[in-house]
């Protein structure tokens, strides 16, 4: 596969030249907030790099204390851009990935404690035993970035799976605040998982990035079923991006969605996000609401995008002072459309202002991940297939 770190820095595009706001393309959702071009003031322009292309499916990345960042392709393969530029594969044993659809080579995050122990998670179809499944493994890497070796193979396994489609896979890992490990999983596109709390499928996942076992707090530990102690929350569609605001420590999920809306969730324990398109018949009913209030217990969403929607997929705060007015915001990469969605919410997750990242609106295409690094640039994974996709370094100019 072609990979190139290119030293020229691409061209950086006008302000006034951003397209299509959410509410342009279709409405609104489950606020009143208006849809914006771009804020009204104080948003710097951007710059924006490109590290890699020549990629396929990039699914996320991560940035190591050392500047090194690491990201993965949804076919499989491991590959690190090392802080002067070069781009290498990181050899990793992939023979058991299942790769079908949208499943494949997923979500993938750094330990906490990385700069000692050298650990990261990675969320996979895997194949075994006559069939497939989605495992979260967690790994160790040299410290040439070289290879990377199973240490936990795997760390949580039964996720369910297409097998016929990889259709709703899921499937983002990302740390909470207070060290336990969170896993956005897809429900297969089979009804019952969503609202089925003897299943793995639709849900977030909160487990002992240690031993994969329920964390304390959990909201079901009670449960004799080992499978749903380990779940947070429940009734999702297919959870593609989990972001941790800057300052309050709130987790928000990004949710990808039916025809009708996609969505940004607050998640709270035992949760109901309200999807369940289990049909009479026993199909999957795609007309019902993404979530749909007279379920017990089910939680409105913070942001919805209406008709049509705009496939969400990841989701990151960006945030410092160097971002002006883009400080604070959760970016959402578009993948039914091209760009980022930026939202602003509040500390009690009211939505205060949306709108469309323009150096990044129909420039790049199909956006998987948006990431910020610990150096504070954002990290933006394309999603375009056929050895179209690049990694974009994105930083305010001036």
């Amino acid at each position: 596969m072609n990979r190139s770190c290119l030293l020229a820095l691409t061209a950086v595009l006008a302000l006034a030249g951003c397209s299509n706001a959410p509410g342009e393309q279709g409405e609104e959702a489950a606020t009143d907030v208006p849809d914006a071009a771009a804020p009204a003031q104080g948003v710097p322009a951007l710059q924006v790099d490109v590290l890699a292309d020549g990629l396929d499916h990039p699914w996320d990345v991560a940035r190591a204390p050392d500047g090194t960042l690491l990201f993965d392709e949804r076919g499989g393969g491991l590959t690190a851009v090392l802080p002067d530029g070069t781009v290498q594969e990181v050899d990793a044993d992939f023979s058991d990935l299942f790769a079908d659809g949208e499943t494949g080579l997923m979500g993938l995050t750094l330990d906490p404690a990385f700069a000692d122990n050298r650990r990261f998670y990675t969320c996979q179809g895997v194949e075994e035993d006559g069939g497939a499944e989605v495992q979260v493994i967690a790994w160790t890497v040299d410290d040439r970035w070289a290879a990377a070796t199973r240490v936990a193979d795997p760390l949580v396994d039964d996720i369910p799976v297409n097998e016929g489609s990889g259709r709703h896979g899921g499937c983002r890992p990302r740390f909470a605040p207070d060290g336990q490990l969170l896993i956005g999983t897809g429900d297969n596109a089979v009804g019952t998982n969503p609202q089925d709390l003897g299943t793995l499928a639709g849900k977030v996942l909160r487990v002992d990035p240690g031993s994969g076992a329920p964390s304390a707090g959990n909201p079901f530990l009670d449960s004799p079923d080992p499978v749903t102690r380990l779940i947070w929350s429940y009734g999702h569609r297919n959870v593609q991006g989990i972001a941790v605001q800057p300052g309050t420590g709130e987790v928000y999920t990004v949710e990808q969605g039916s025809d009708r809306d996609d969505e940004v969730n607050r998640s709270v324990p035992g949760g109901n996000y309200g999807w369940d398109p289990s049909g009479e018949d026993g199909g999957y009913d795609e007309s019902v609401p993404m979530t749909d209030l007279a379920l017990p217990g089910a939680l409105p969403a913070v942001w919805s995008s209406g008709d049509p929607t705009i496939a969400a997929s990841g989701g990151g705060f960006l945030s410092g002072a160097q971002w002006g007015g883009y400080d604070g915001v959760l970016l959402v990469g578009v993948q039914k459309d091209t760009g980022v969605l930026a939202l602003r919410l509040g500390a009690d997750g009211t939505l205060a202002e949306q709108f469309r990242v323009p150096e990044l609106e129909d420039s790049y295409g199909r956006v998987r991940s948006p990431v910020q690094g610990d150096d504070g640039a954002l990290y933006v994974t394309t999603d375009n297939g056929d050895g179209e996709d690049q990694l974009l370094r994105v930083t305010p100019r001036g």
